[in-house]
């Protein structure tokens, strides 16, 4: 029983340092940064809004938008 717990933690000790790398650099937030067309501020394309192509940073350089539109 023992052998079988020392063999059991070897392979885990082993995938634990041989395992795949990330192929990205090992970063994970690989998201697009654009350009707010209100204010000029750089925000992720996950966090933009998105109105008639072109993107903001908040709700309030939207809505400036929609009302000079």
């Amino acid at each position: 029983m023992k052998y079988l717990v020392l063999l059991v933690l070897i392979i885990g000790v082993l995938w634990y340092f041989f395992r795949p790398k990330e192929k990205d650099g090992g970063s994970k937030d690989t998201s697009l940064m654009v350009e707010c067309a209100a204010c000029g501020v750089y925000v992720p394309s996950t966090e933009a809004l998105k109105f008639r192509g072109e993107y903001y940073c908040s709700k309030e350089c939207l809505d400036s938008a929609k009302e000079g539109a």
